[in-house]
């Protein structure tokens, strides 16, 4: 007896205990439900509710003659909210989805009819608010889908439902003209800015919106509202300088003349002298698969020992304080100059052992220039470097978009230098420059002596109005005297009359340059490597200058002089370029037609009759 009722104790016990558990678990799911609930509602919104960022859309990039170089296009990802007709309402919901099967089938053509409407009912069964219909939508294919049933908003007797479509809008950058100036348009990520994007990603990205979103099965976030809370405002505009016309012909030019001397690296740029305004920059790769990329800036980072097209400071630096005048004789012997533990050679024997600095420029003699700048500098080198600092071409242009190489130009005190520093110098060596900092020289010349930086964007708008405008910042209003950059303009006119760059010319008009050839120096093997850079730098009309242009292109293997590898781009460019340019032409009545009674030109095969009627109209007797 005993013992039965200790086990009815322990058995009343443990049922107590039990019993009070259940109590206590449902107290406090009474005290959760009642007394804490707001409190964990409010957290749970915080977990599933969020406000996100809306996405602003990006401001479009010109070109200086308005056309559009990068623009933001809207996509939307289309959606299907199947509870925007209540449940009550299904049989409206049933009347109208076989119709909106059928026209998402005709539409699209990924689904047929039957596929659509089994998805469409079983997004209702389910009750999903958010399924996904198509990603990548256009704005103009969105404007049909809202045409049709269920995704546009009805009245069904008294009674008014909304749309079933929920459009995600999403901004993707695209550029009109594919590959032209892709790498001087850039682009910004979480990693890199390049170009225009990079460097004026403040201005187009604008200001973000904001929207209350909310966290659903899948980890989607899905809109509480259709409009957002707080409205995005759209990036501002940049205006360009670049020309789409001749941005084209650059980039045509360039890989032509690169395919024909199966080239690994080039570059042509082209500037507007009195302005700094980049009109075209181009810069190609040879792929591992043979073809021209744009897949990094050369011309504004690419630095390296200029050669002869560096001349041109040294003979200006000599000009300018009063060592040698262009008809001041120099003797190159037959083409080499002995110094300390190197002998510098001339590319080709000369005619003559005495020259004058015209003739020794126009031939691109290296031992000339050598000789003068020792002559000249040897006993104080620090007063040739210092005259190259005061032009301001150890220090980076400053330019507008990210990447700029910085220029080494050595002085007495660099660690390197030696007693070949100031010779290897005077033709463009033991220094470094980007095709950029060299053309910005010549542009400085062109420009009587005013060396400014080059110029990328001219404004910015937003929604029509300027919010800044650039000018050309001045590095130097007169890096030489009058008189020391007229003899230098005449010198680089003279290599295009009678010098290395004689078979450049144009009946057209004039033009001013220098070749200019170096030997590339390999990470391994040095100079032995026999690796070669070509290029041409000079500017056009030369009586009047409008246009400065740079031709590099690097390791050539079929030839490698600058004036037959780097010299044809600058021609055809600039030949393109002055057809195009009416403004270079002056007004047709200043044209002399026909004055000595020669005969008519020829023309091709066609109607006489209309060749009669042009002769007839320029005053030309058939």
């Amino acid at each position: 007896m005993n013992i039965r009722k200790s086990i009815l104790k322990r058995v009343y016990l443990a049922f107590g205990l039990m019993v009070f558990g259940a109590l206590a678990v449902f107290a406090k799911l009474l005290h959760l439900q009642y007394v804490d609930g707001e409190k964990w509602r409010n957290i749970a919104d915080s977990l599933t509710i969020q406000e996100r960022v809306v996405e602003a859309a990006r401001g479009n990039i010109y070109s200086i003659d308005g056309s559009l170089l990068a623009t933001s296009v809207p996509e939307y990802e289309i959606r299907f909210d199947a509870m925007s007709i209540p449940s009550e309402y299904s049989d409206v919901f049933n009347s109208k989805v076989d119709s909106l099967a059928s026209k998402l089938a005709s539409f699209f053509k990924d689904k047929s009819a039957r596929q659509y409407l089994v998805m469409l009912k079983e997004a209702r069964n389910k009750k999903q608010r958010y399924m996904l219909i198509k990603r990548g939508v256009s704005h103009q294919d969105l404007k049909v889908l809202k045409t049709f049933p269920l995704f546009k908003s009805f009245r069904e007797g008294k009674k008014r439902f909304a749309s079933s479509m929920v459009a995600v809008r999403q901004n993707k950058r695209i550029l009109p003209f594919k590959n032209l100036a892709a790498r001087t348009i850039g682009y910004k990520n979480d990693e890199y800015r390049v170009g225009l994007e990079g460097a004026y990603g403040d201005y187009i990205e604008g200001k973000s919106g904001a929207q209350l979103m909310q966290r659903i099965a899948g980890g989607v976030w899905v809109p509480l509202n259709r409009e957002a809370e707080v409205a995005p405002v759209d990036g501002s505009d940049i205006i360009s300088t670049i020309d789409v016309n001749m941005q084209d012909m650059a980039q045509r030019a360039l890989e032509k003349q690169m395919r024909i001397s199966n080239a690994d690296e080039g570059c042509v740029v082209l500037m507007e002298v009195q302005t700094g305004e980049i009109r075209a920059i181009a810069n190609f790769t040879k792929d591992k698969d043979g073809e021209y990329r744009e897949k990094y800036n050369y011309a504004i980072a690419q630095r390296a020992d200029p050669g002869s097209t560096f001349k041109l400071a040294s003979y200006l630096a000599a000009l300018d304080d009063g060592y040698i005048d262009t008809a001041t004789k120099v003797d190159i012997g037959n083409g080499t100059y002995k110094v300390p533990s190197h002998t510098i050679r001339d590319s080709h024997a000369p005619k003559k052992s005495i020259v004058t600095v015209k003739e020794a420029f126009e031939e691109s003699s290296n031992v000339a220039v050598t000789k003068l700048i020792n002559q000249f500098y040897g006993d104080n080198p620090a007063k040739f470097t210092s005259k190259l600092h005061s032009w301001g071409l150890h220090e980076p242009l400053g330019l507008q978009i990210p990447g700029e190489g910085i220029p080494v130009v050595k002085t007495p005190k660099s660690k390197s230098w030696s007693k070949l520093s100031l010779v290897q110098m005077a033709y463009g060596y033991e220094l470094l420059l980007t095709p950029l900092q060299t053309l910005t020289l010549y542009n400085g010349v062109a420009n009587d002596g005013k060396l400014i930086a080059p110029l990328f964007v001219k404004e910015i708008r937003h929604l029509g109005n300027t919010v800044e405008r650039f000018e050309a910042r001045v590095i130097n209003k007169q890096m030489a005297s009058k008189e020391a950059i007229a003899k230098m303009k005449g010198m680089l006119e003279a290599v295009m009359r009678e010098g290395t760059g004689k078979r450049l010319t144009s009946p057209l008009y004039t033009a001013a340059g220098k070749t200019g050839t170096a030997q590339m120096a390999d990470n391994h093997r040095g100079y032995g490597a026999r690796r070669y850079q070509s290029s041409f730098a000079g500017y056009f009309p030369a009586d009047n200058p409008k246009y400065s242009m740079i031709v590099v292109i690097r390791n050539p293997r079929n030839g490698y002089y600058g004036a037959s590898v780097a010299g044809p781009v600058f021609k055809e460019l600039a030949d393109m370029v002055y057809a195009n340019d009416l403004k270079l032409h002056g007004t047709f009545a200043s044209k002399q037609v026909n004055t000595a009674g020669m005969r008519v030109p020829l023309t091709l095969n066609g109607s006489k009759e209309a060749s009669a009627k042009v002769y007839q109209a320029l005053g030309l007797t058939a």
